[in-house]
């Protein structure tokens, strides 16, 4: 049975190792949310926006991790959200958000999981109507921007973002 768990841990488990410029980094990131929010709800917003971060860090060279996912993903998921307060508040308008945001970014082509996390907060959480400029537009923009400048910094850091293709983006051509 150990060696199983061992198997399973060394085969399937994450391998990081411990950086500590990239820890005070997220410490600063997340403590920016002070000056983004008020009324304590940086603190509701530390998973979607600590999820980004590790996906910067840990997945650097996925799309989900590229500024235009993350941008747009983010800002479309809580402007959504935000939309879907017109017709309600609580639960239920908070999934209608999230399942319109994963539809609506993934038409896009920007999709970020964090984005589908930030529909749900407008409707739990009664936030400000510019919830998507004010708070989300800015952690995104200085996340991206951080993360681009340290992978220039230091070569230590993933690099960051991935290079533009060649070819520009086309859709995938139907078959007739």
């Amino acid at each position: 049975m150990r060696h199983l768990w061992s198997s399973i841990v060394g085969s399937w488990g994450t391998k990081m190792k411990f950086s500590l410029p990239v820890y005070l980094w997220f410490l600063a990131m997340l403590a920016s949310m002070a000056f983004l929010t008020k009324d304590k709800l940086g603190l509701y917003l530390v998973p979607p926006f600590l999820a980004t971060l590790s996906i910067f860090h840990f997945l650097p060279d996925s799309a989900i991790a590229q500024p235009y996912a993350v941008i747009v993903g983010s800002v479309a998921g809580a402007a959504i959200g935000t939309f879907m307060t017109i017709f309600g508040y609580g639960p239920l308008f908070a999934a209608l958000g999230a399942a319109l945001a994963f539809v609506v970014i993934h038409a896009l082509h920007a999709y970020h999981p964090p984005g589908v996390a930030l529909a749900l907060y407008p409707a739990l959480l009664h936030t400000h109507p510019m919830f998507p400029v004010r708070v989300v537009l800015p952690f995104a923009i200085l996340a991206v921007g951080s993360a681009a400048f340290f992978s220039r910094l230091s070569s230590k850091w993933p690099k960051y973002p991935m290079p533009l293709r060649e070819k520009p983006f086309a859709p995938p051509s139907t078959m007739n």
